[in-house]
């Protein structure tokens, strides 16, 4: 440990700490637009820097490390001046037009400015020019936003291992544009959205769809029945937006504000999950020859092992282009999602003397790329589309603020049946490993007759990037892994390649910590990356503890659904309704890998 002093005051700190970490960690605020820690930490912005005795010029304090001795200004009149310059001249080459920006009161630059009492613009205005880049069915980037602070090339780089996002030109030309600078939809761009979340400007953001959202609910003048399903993880970060506690922003008062609004039904797509779990359980069980029976989809690969998860779009995306020969290693299942929105058209429909046609599906979804699978013209086993509309958590945030609804006055209201009951199996797929220990519970059952302890698989649990476990199941050890965020989806996939690992099952999320960390959260605030993600989680794990019923097999709608309806776990209609064929959803293997170092 070295000594240091900030601002007069004697401060002990690790020698690896940087300026940074040992100021914040001393409750001193270093502002900062550029910096995430252990992955941009270029000092592109310049916004922390600090003044060091007996050095002539400043330093960026994201990037300098302590040493014993040493004495720090961090808001001495100099330093104050330095940020104030640089967030003036980053003003002046920024689109000001706040009120109409995504990030409008969150963004990192338009709270700077405020804080250091920026209040006309000093410089010339010569933002870049270009219209936003529009043609993904998720995300846009808008040029005229961009800082420069690289944060999405790092992010895209460093923790995704897909490098869309590339610099191109010099000087006052430079530019971040996606890889070849061709439009984002022509690139191998996952959709994952944690450029999204990393952006501390307007610069990228989801495709819009609240007008859509609107004007669906207008419909309902036309005899159309709007009904909402609400994904597991947003019923944990909901409220973050709206400045509400997680004890205030319960999943009841999501219900109760969302039919404030005008839905007509709110379901939950956890139920959904627990079918999944089902389906998914059942297909691992034939995989594995622990019961007779193949697939049709994926015809004579039906068997190929290990089986993935494929409730992750992101992911699907990732492997359809990265590594097409995997493909058929994907479940057939469809993700919640889109089992939601078949099950609401035909077996909801029906039992409620509704056409399918006069149903519209709007998710609700932690998620970027999830508007990209409800695009696909695959997804339509109904005869219509599945989804009709998908919005992020800071979408219906976003809505809800629009409506004006005083969500802590809103008296709680539970999910509408039977599409509505869940159990807490469904609950924790918001939560890397969520799938995996959902879906080995009920393969358990389905392969013994009994149920494991509930508790019994809670070891693939955890924030590490890769986890793994051996299971017996009905005396066959079932190899498993968990894997979350790309990179390291890459490594374990070369790990498979190269036969250093064998596994039977394995599970992938495409964003760090899973759904509770997606691309479709709210934006994350100061230089930690993705820090609400763990909190999330064990706010999900949390209902599945206190949750009357565990096991998805034991969810008394499912068992309903599957009695009057879709009869058996694979069977005809389940294959029709609740499955797909991945090498359908038209994605391009890319054309040239990402550098074999980007893995490592």
């Amino acid at each position: 440990m070295v000594k240091i002093t900030i601002d007069g005051k004697e401060v002990t700190a690790s020698p690896e700490c940087t300026i940074l970490e040992a100021a914040t960690k001393a409750g001193f605020r270093i502002p900062t637009l550029c910096h995430l820690k252990g992955i941009n930490d270029v000092g592109a912005c310049r916004v922390c820097v600090v003044e060091i005795e007996g050095v002539e010029k400043l330093v960026t304090s994201c990037n300098i490390t302590v040493r014993d001795g040493m004495s720090v200004l961090t808001a001495s009149p100099r330093v104050r001046e330095a940020r104030r310059t640089v967030v003036e001249l980053l003003l002046s080459e920024h689109d000001c037009n706040c009120p109409t920006c995504p990030q409008n009161g969150k963004c990192d630059l338009q709270s700077l400015a405020e804080k250091l009492g920026v209040r006309t613009q000093k410089y010339h205005s010569s933002a870049p020019q270009g219209e936003p880049d529009t043609s993904s069915p998720s995300l846009v980037k808008d040029p005229r936003k961009c800082i420069l602070c690289y944060r999405c090339v790092s992010v895209c780089d460093r923790v995704q291992s897909m490098g869309i996002w590339t610099i191109a030109g010099a000087g006052g030309h430079t530019q971040v544009v996606p890889e070849g600078g061709a439009p984002l939809a022509h690139t191998a761009c996952t959709y994952c959205g944690q450029c999204v979340v990393s952006c501390p400007v307007g610069a990228l953001s989801e495709k819009d769809d609240r007008d859509v959202a609107w004007e669906l609910l207008n419909s309902r003048k036309q005899g159309k029945r709007i009904v909402t399903q609400v994904a597991p993880a947003v019923r944990a970060s909901w409220g973050e937006a709206l400045g509400l506690p997680r004890s205030v922003a319960t999943p009841g008062r999501l219900v109760a504000a969302l039919k404030h609004i005008g839905f007509d039904l709110v379901f939950d797509t956890c139920f959904a999950a627990d079918v999944t779990v089902i389906e998914e359980a059942a297909e691992l069980l034939r995989r594995a020859g622990l019961v007779e029976g193949q697939r049709s989809h994926g015809g004579p690969n039906a068997r190929r092992m290990p089986m993935f998860t494929s409730c992750c779009p992101a992911w699907v995306r990732f492997l359809g282009a990265e590594y097409p020969e995997f493909l058929p290693c994907l479940s057939s299942a469809k993700s919640p999602q889109q089992m939601f929105g078949a099950l609401a058209k035909t077996y909801w429909a029906q039992s409620f003397g509704v056409g399918a046609g006069d149903i519209r599906v709007l998710s609700l979804m932690p998620c970027t790329a999830k508007k990209y699978e409800a695009s696909l013209d695959v997804m339509s086993s109904s005869g219509f589309r599945d989804v009709d509309v998908t919005l992020t958590t800071r979408e219906i945030s976003s809505l809800i603020m629009e409506e004006g609804v005083r969500v802590e006055n809103l008296p709680e209201v539970d999910f509408d049946s039977p599409l509505g009951l869940a159990s807490g199996a469904g609950v924790i797929f918001g939560s890397t490993g969520g799938v995996m220990e959902a879906a080995l519970r009920t393969a358990y059952y389905l392969a013994t007759g009994k149920n494991p302890p509930v508790d019994a698989f809670r070891v693939v649990r955890g924030t590490g990037g890769r986890r793994e476990a051996e299971f017996d199941v009905a005396g066959k050890t079932l190899t498993v892994a968990v894997v979350h965020g790309l990179g390291n989806a890459r490594m374990l996939l070369e790990d498979i390649k190269a036969k250093r690992v064998a596994y039977d099952f394995v599970e992938v999320m495409a964003c760090p910590g899973g759904c509770a960390g997606g691309g479709g959260q709210p934006y994350a605030q100061g230089f930690e990356y993705n820090p609400e993600a763990g909190a999330r989680a064990q706010t999900l794990y949390g209902i599945d503890d206190k949750a009357p019923v565990r096991f998805a097999h034991e969810n008394p709608a499912v068992i309903e659904l599957y009695d009057k309806f879709l009869k058996t776990p694979g069977g005809e209609l389940s294959e029709k309704l609740l499955h797909t064929d991945h090498r359908l959803w038209g994605i391009q293997a890319r054309s040239r890998r990402v550098m074999a170092a980007a893995a490592t």
